[in-house]
């Protein structure tokens, strides 16, 4: 157990100036992954569950400034909810210098079943918004033929252009599938392999199963996709580098 960080947020009167928090004297980055029944965990759940178990571990989290400090704690590019994932980063700042290997251990076991983290480092200093460039995905269309779903996947690479549309915060918009796809490969049976750049928009993996779905007899959006995303990070030399190594 490390010492504890106390409670997670506090609230300043109105009647006093703004607190001003000492900086943090060390920033982690942690690799997590949802397992399991935990992929159908939204992104808010996730961090109110990282919140509790960042108390429960003692991990010493340095606070904002302000009237209401709250826990230093950055998340880069959360995956969708239902969408289970091996490879989630965020970073923390710490109010006291820590083993990372010993936030781990603690980490891990404060957190619930399917929330597990993978690995903790301490931060290079580079922005992880910046360094997490790319995803990699394994799609399971679960009831595809495979024949058709790799003539499906040959007719997507073939095109110049493959135009889905999705509701987002401003209204409805349509973009291109097809730019932001670096890798799409048949692994046999009913799965493919996705790598996908971040971008704006970002394309997300049920963009390219829509715009899949057309050239798959029978296939309608309804039926049951497992996603997967096995790796993100910088793109180097045709490859996912590994994010945590700077």
């Amino acid at each position: 157990m490390l010492a504890r960080s106390g409670r997670y947020r506090v609230r300043v009167p109105a009647n006093q100036p703004p607190v001003q928090q000492p900086p943090p004297v060390q920033r982690l980055r942690v690799r997590y992954a949802k397992r399991g029944r935990a992929r159908f965990t939204s992104h808010r759940d996730f961090s109110r569950a990282f919140e509790r178990a960042l108390v429960r571990a003692g991990v010493p989290m340095a606070y904002s400034s302000g009237f209401n400090p709250h826990l230093r704690i950055s998340y880069a590019n959360a995956s969708p909810t239902g969408a289970a994932t091996e490879a989630e980063y965020l970073e923390i700042a710490l109010a006291a210098m820590c083993d990372p290997a010993a936030v781990k251990e603690a980490l891990d076991a404060a957190l619930p079943p399917g929330l597990d983290v993978v690995s903790v480092v301490e931060s290079t200093g580079a922005s992880l918004t910046d360094i997490l460039q790319v995803s990699r995905w394994e799609v399971d269309f679960v009831t595809a033929a495979p024949e058709v779903l790799a003539a499906a996947v040959e007719d997507f690479l073939a095109s110049d252009a493959v135009e889905v549309s999705r509701m987002t915060k401003s209204g409805m918009r349509r973009f291109d599938t097809r730019a932001a796809v670096l890798v799409l490969r048949h692994l046999g049976g009913s799965r493919i392999e996705l790598v996908s750049v971040h971008g704006t928009p970002l394309v997300r993996p049920d963009d390219v199963i829509t715009a899949l779905s057309p050239h798959i007899d029978g296939f309608s959006g309804t039926q049951r996709v497992l996603v997967t995303r096995l790796a993100q990070g910088p793109w180097r030399d045709g490859q996912i580098a590994d994010p945590l190594r700077g």
